[in-house]
């Protein structure tokens, strides 16, 4: 992605692109066209020097692994065409079912204790500088004693952060790009992304739609959404998320127990993303750890965002086992520290205090009020697909609901749902190959929002 150093103040003329001059509003739409075509003529063996467009570039080589990304990121791209959309249709009601970003208000148990907390740091005894890099060990505890009780997981074997998102980028800084990655296909784009800026991905190969270095694990109905291990070539690394971005998919506990072995036998290391594991209703594990042996083999990654409405206020946390260890027998947790104090100051000391709150005993039970007015919406969106006639998979452990339309592209689907009903979703390719001929549409919305998608989807599919 090309981005002009002169944004902000001037307009530009691509005669080639368009006969206006362009704001820099809308700089951003054209600077994707751009790009599309540079990565044409350069397939085609016509190369560009972009800064013959700019007054000075400066002798420092692009990182090559940015050049290996494909296209833009998933939801900016999806933004830009929301974008779009408005611009062509401004008296359109948009229903954004696309993002899972939640809509509903955080309980005000937990605003109360970060507002407290905020208003504390005017005063003498309660202010607070600095705290420590892996977080507060009274929230750490808690984590520990609510979300691994019975699976012998210590308060300081997790790390508090922003997010799983950005935890991710730090676990593949611990990582390095000598390490084999295996995802599973479709993922959340995160994995594959990461991969390719630290160096893991190799080359990417425009026949398959994959990155020639990394393992894409197959996870379709078909095979009830878990890889075939006996056929899944070795890695050193296997990204694994439960209840799966995007299908909804919740592993069983017999699933997982292959997950583990299968590591186990390999010497390899499970990097476990259970940012959704609260929405899970059956006796499906929550976490890696309720696996025997998962210790020695796994990190777990999660998130308040998607459980408790973080989104926009970030906090997460990564589990690393004490047992878990390199090939060289040195704790990965020992590096990962040392990461996380390199990288990261700690998480906010307010946000940690609505963390705890969340934990609660009322906290927790508040949030569940709002998880399961999200499976509701889940629930509606379901039936409504299946009125069509559709195959419709997630939901029930999951706030993303997971539609195929066998024989088309996923794409297409996006925008022809776009075009006919103003709504929102989520290409199905945009998660990976496998994705292809299906959407992933959210149930994170207001019900009047969901009610009238769905009346709509029912009227114009």
């Amino acid at each position: 992605m090309l981005h002009d150093s002169s944004e902000g103040n001037q307009s530009f003329h691509y005669g080639f692109l368009s006969q206006q001059p362009l704001a820099s509003a809308t700089l951003g739409i054209e600077t994707v066209k751009l790009a599309l075509l540079f990565h044409y003529l350069k397939q085609i063996g016509i190369s560009f020097n972009a800064c013959t467009s700019v007054r000075h570039c400066t002798e420092v080589p692009r990182n090559v692994n940015m050049e290996s990304l494909q296209s833009g990121y998933l939801f900016p791209e999806i933004s830009m065409r929301e974008s779009e959309h408005i611009r062509k249709h401004p008296d359109a009601r948009l229903i954004r079912l696309g993002i899972g970003d939640t809509t509903q208000p955080i309980p005000d148990i937990i605003t109360t204790a970060m507002a407290e907390h905020a208003f504390a740091l005017s005063t003498v005894k309660g202010y607070k500088g600095y705290g420590a890099e892996q977080g507060n060990m009274a929230l750490r505890t808690a984590i520990a004693d609510r979300f691994y009780k019975d699976m012998g997981i210590e308060g300081d074997e997790i790390f508090i952060s922003d997010g799983a998102q950005s935890d991710i980028s730090r676990l593949q800084m611990l990582l390095g790009s000598n390490v084999t990655v295996a995802v599973q296909d479709p993922s959340f784009p995160a994995y594959i992304d990461t991969s390719v800026i630290v160096g893991q991905a190799g080359k990417f190969l425009k026949e398959t739609g994959k990155y020639r270095n990394i393992v894409y694990m197959n996870c379709r109905p078909e095979n009830n959404f878990f890889p075939d291990l006996s056929t899944t070539s070795r890695t050193d690394i296997i990204f694994f998320c439960s209840p799966n971005n995007p299908t909804g998919h919740a592993a069983t506990w017999h699933q997982l127990k292959k997950l583990v072995e299968f590591a186990k036998a390999n010497g390899s290391i499970v990097v476990y993303d259970s940012a959704y594991a609260a929405y899970i209703t059956d006796p499906r594990p929550r976490s890696i750890y309720e696996i025997p042996g998962a210790r020695e083999v796994a990190i777990e990654i999660s998130s308040f965002s998607k459980f408790a409405g973080f989104t926009g206020v970030r906090l997460g946390w990564t589990v690393v086992p004490e047992e878990l260890r390199y090939s060289n027998g040195y704790p990965v947790v020992k590096d990962f520290n040392r990461i996380v104090c390199t990288c990261f100051n700690g998480a906010s000391n307010i946000v940690q205090a609505g963390g705890l709150a969340c934990l609660s005993p009322d906290g927790f039970q508040a949030l569940r009020t709002v998880i399961d007015y999200y499976k509701e919406n889940a629930k509606i969106i379901v039936d409504a697909f299946q009125s069509l006639g559709l195959k419709v998979y997630g939901g029930k452990n999951a706030p993303y609901v997971w539609v195929q339309f066998p024989g088309s592209s996923s794409w297409d689907v996006f925008a022809e749902i776009l075009e006919k009903t103003h709504i929102l979703t989520i290409p199905g390719s945009g998660f990976g190959p496998s994705g292809n001929e299906h959407i992933r549409v959210s149930a994170f919305g207001h019900r009047e929002c969901i009610s009238e998608a769905c009346r709509r989807l029912k009227k114009f599919l």
